[in-house]
């Protein structure tokens, strides 16, 4: 069975680049009317029109509660409704504990949780009326196994795993289903930095003996967004290549 997702309506967070653009290409490529986000109207669309099918861009900055808020209400009002939420945005301001300043720590827990509880406050009132909606988080295998340095961040999406677990118990008698990704080691602009060496020990390290694309990611997003996933709910889907198996 394919993924088909046409008349849907999807807003997806951090999308102008990485995972968060593969995920919006995926998911328009499936039928889906898609509202690219990101921090700059312009790259939002700019990677809207390359996207096409009815794709639109909007400007977004995911810890500032009034902006999330207003996003949804646009994107209601161009899309006219929300089926699919995706929140993808988020930041890393990494440090040792010690060394980790307070609004480093802020920061980063107001991009990567509390901007994903104020869209999924806001996007699930209309899925509510109209009892159907899919909502995916995208967490990190660091959110299960913490990780040096990244103490915020880890906290920021372990946090977020408790949040959807949390909420797809709420909602789920309205048929909102709601499910995480967490990727493990994807092939991103920070990893084209390493060195082969880097590289090869990373790799090394992966059962799959590869890092992962921003494309297996996506295909995991996509599959949760549809039909074919209608009794999954609550979720942590890990993409990862067996590293944290």
């Amino acid at each position: 069975m394919n993924i088909d997702l046409t008349g849907r309506r999807a807003l997806v967070t951090g999308s102008t680049r990485g995972i968060g653009r593969a995920i919006a290409e995926t998911l328009a490529g499936a039928g889906a009317r898609v509202a690219v986000v990101g921090r700059d109207a312009g790259r939002a669309g700019e990677v809207a029109n390359g996207i096409g099918r009815d794709a639109a861009g909007f400007a977004c900055d995911v810890a500032d509660i009034a902006s999330v808020t207003s996003l949804v209400e646009s994107v209601e009002k161009s899309f006219g409704q929300i089926d699919i939420l995706v929140n993808n945005a988020g930041l890393t301001r990494d440090n040792i504990l010690f060394r980790l300043k307070d609004d480093d720590w802020d920061a980063v827990l107001d991009a990567n949780l509390r901007g994903a509880f104020v869209a999924i406050r806001a996007a699930s009132r209309g899925m509510m009326k109209r009892r159907w909606g899919r909502i995916i988080n995208i967490a990190s295998i660091v959110g299960i196994t913490g990780n040096k340095g990244q103490a915020n961040y880890a906290a920021s999406k372990a946090g977020l795993i408790g949040l959807t677990k949390s909420v797809a118990k709420e909602l789920a008698s309205r048929n909102i289903l709601i499910n995480a990704v967490a990727p493990g080691f994807i092939e991103t602009d920070m990893t084209a930095a390493m060195t082969p060496e880097a590289r090869d020990t990373l790799s090394g390290q992966i059962p799959l003996e590869r890092l992962g694309t921003p494309n297996d990611v996506a295909a995991a997003v996509a599959f949760l967004a549809s039909d074919l996933a209608s009794y999954i709910t609550g979720q942590v889907i890990v993409v990862d290549g067996g590293l944290v198996m």
